[in-house]
């Protein structure tokens, strides 16, 4: 992999940009030159946004770790690949070369093989922000296994949902892991979700705190001993371009999360071309990105993009404030980290400590900063741009979405204009567009509306697993021959985009997204509670938290009990996570004749602002709506 991918100017990035649209095939083909393919692809792009169908690099063949490992270890089997920061400060760090990567990914290979892993079975990994869950993941892919690596926070009904759905053949976990001044047990979680799960033959426990924990004969193996005796060379399975790599669950519009696929070859492309032009990554950088690989941007800028790319990538157990609020800017400065990612809520948290705990540490090999997970707002950009980048790093701003794969509009380094909220420009590839209510184009600027993409890109979602119908209907029947984001957008007359936010179902706290109806059937599996709607509200640090309206089968005597009786029913249906910041108890909720709930009028009360409701006259009970203003949590 060379950085020849890599634009230049932001002259280059407009001629490039005009390329890609005029020309995708051609485009992306000369990009997908730059990869090592055990067959070339017979055609560049297939596709119907209305099936949908969409096939890239149709007829190649590829492992996608070859591209990660293999090819490296030449000119690079020395350098750097993975340095791993502990969650405390005072424990060793851990770093990885090429070489020594790619050796214990063909081990744990060949332990999954040695387990009765093979290409097309599902693996789901539950585990720490350790090296290991790296390699769980490339062993995956070398071996052809599809992962899906379920976040460590969730719970033991959530896990056993995802592995459900999946049908997974293993897991993949640990004893319990190091979240700032806690430790959580893992292991305890995934026996609890196995009582619920047939599908599960094999679970590979790392020995991440030396925990005496319960093992299940002739089902639970420990990491070090699968390993122990099995070889560092293991050859990577061929794999179709359209081959399955992960399935990644997300919340959606209803109560069950869908398992978004993202398949070999054209998300290989397109994670390694974006990393490498939106951070400018050079050869020498160290590069950083905060997020969990139980999320996308885990998956595509802490793994694939930049180890596809030959990079250093740096990965921290930790959280931003233990063991205070200095400890991210504490590892810039001990790594040398040229290139920062990290989510707007980390840097409001963050803010709220003041500038001392930044300003302690000279932050001076910071090159790019970037922002992911949900539009920042100005004044956290602003305390970014000045105290973290000393008014001399650009601050990217990027949009993107499980479902994309990778970013798709952004700031590229250095060389894009910036403007404070403007999320910025789209990669080029990337053909978005702004549509009103009944489906036109906007061309005007500074208008809002419904940001849709009008062409395929390489890692687009391919389909949610064991449900096309669903991947169908969520994403490409809105409207027809678009790819619809499910967020409101305006684009200034320079031609740079600013993300409104959610405009269904879906409310995104501190990055993560839930949708409504999840939250509310983990609400309503509390025996006292009749029924629930949940709308997202502004917060300082979250971005958005959650409101929760429930009608209880009758009156509470002790309200603060209750409502932590529903907080535990969230968090054991889905974790700590989806806790409702406000839950109201109201004897009724805002419903249309035909019973639908007007959650528009429950945002503006979440929201405070209850001064204009719209018409209430035509709900089945416009009185209602004057009992929860009256009492609302403001």
């Amino acid at each position: 992999m060379s950085i020849n991918l890599q634009i230049k100017s932001f002259e280059e990035y407009k001629e490039k940009y005009a390329k890609s649209v005029a020309d995708p095939e051609g485009f992306w083909s000369e990009i997908a030159e730059d990869f090592l393919w055990q067959k070339k692809w017979d055609s560049v792009l297939e596709w119907n946004f209305d099936e949908p169908k969409i096939e890239w690099f149709k007829g190649a063949k590829l492992n996608i770790t070859e591209n990660a490992l293999d090819r490296h270890l030449a000119e690079r089997g020395d350098k750097l690949a993975l340095i791993w920061e502990p969650n405390d400060p005072k424990e060793q760090f851990v770093r990885y070369t090429y070489r020594e990567l790619y050796e214990r990914v063909c081990q744990f290979s060949n332990a999954l093989k040695t387990k009765g892993i093979k290409k097309g079975d599902r693996v789901c990994i539950y585990m720490p922000m350790v090296p290991e869950l790296t390699i769980a993941v490339l062993a995956c892919a070398r071996i052809g296994a599809i992962h899906s690596v379920i976040f460590a926070g969730f719970s033991a009904t959530a896990v056993s949902d995802r592995v459900n759905d999946a049908q997974a053949k293993m897991i993949i976990t640990a004893d319990g892991l190091n979240r700032g001044a806690k430790q959580i047990p893992l292991k305890r979680v995934i026996d609890e979700a196995l009582a619920t799960c047939s599908s599960i033959e094999s679970v590979i426990v790392y020995d991440c705190l030396g925990w005496d924990i319960s093992m299940t004969e002739n089902r639970d193996y420990w990491w070090h001993d699968v390993v122990k005796d099995e070889a560092k060379i293991c050859s990577a399975e061929v794999m179709d371009a359209e081959d399955m790599l992960f399935i990644l669950y997300t919340s959606g519009s209803t109560g069950k999360p869908k398992g978004v696929v993202h398949t070999c070859g054209g998300y290989m492309v397109y994670t390694a071309y974006t990393f490498q032009n939106v951070f400018q990554y050079q050869e020498s950088d160290i590069y950083w990105c905060t997020a969990d690989i139980g999320w996308i941007t885990g998956h595509s800028y802490i793994v694939y993009g930049p180890l596809i790319s030959g990079a250093t990538t740096v990965m921290f157990e930790g959280i931003p404030t233990y063991p205070d609020a200095g400890r991210f800017w504490q590892i810039i400065d001990k790594h040398g980290v040229n290139q920062f990612l990290t989510a707007p809520t980390a840097i409001r948290s963050l803010m709220a400590y003041g500038e001392d705990h930044v300003l302690s540490y000279s932050l001076d090999s910071l090159k790019m900063l970037s922002s992911v997970g949900e539009p920042i707002n100005e004044e956290a950009w602003k305390w970014y741009y000045l105290h973290v980048g000393k008014e001399r790093c650009p601050v990217a701003d990027s949009w993107w979405q499980t479902e994309t794969g990778g970013i798709m509009i952004s700031g590229i380094g250095n060389l894009s204009p910036m403007k404070p909220t403007f999320a910025g420009y789209p990669m080029p590839g990337i053909q978005p567009v702004l549509l009103d209510q009944e489906g036109n184009e906007i061309t005007a600027a500074n208008v809002e509306g419904y940001l849709c993409i009008k062409a395929p890109w390489p890692s687009i979602i391919r389909t949610t697993y064991g449900d096309h119908e669903r991947c169908r209907i969520n994403y490409f029947s809105h409207y027809k021959g678009y790819y619809f984001t499910g967020d409101g957008a305006k684009r200034d007359e320079n031609g740079m985009y600013r993300i409104i936010g959610r405009i269904d179902d879906v409310i995104n706290v501190s990055g993560h997204r839930f949708g409504t109806a999840e939250i509310e059937n983990a609400i309503n599996t509390n025996k006292n509670v009749i029924e629930s709607a949940v709308v997202g509200y502004p917060h300082p640090v979250k971005g958005q938290s959650i409101y929760a309206f429930v009608v209880l089968d009758k009156v509470t005597e002790d309200a603060l009990m209750t409502k932590g009786e529903i907080v535990e029913s969230v968090v054991a249906e889905i974790g700590k996570i989806a806790i409702p910041e406000k839950i109201q108890f109201v004897t009724g909720l805002p419903k249309t004749r035909s019973g639908k709930i007007m959650r528009r009028i429950l945002r503006k009360v979440a929201e405070g602002d209850v001064s204009n409701l719209g018409d209430t006259s035509t709900l089945l009970d416009p009185a209602v709506v004057e009992e929860i203003v009256a009492n609302a949590l403001i």
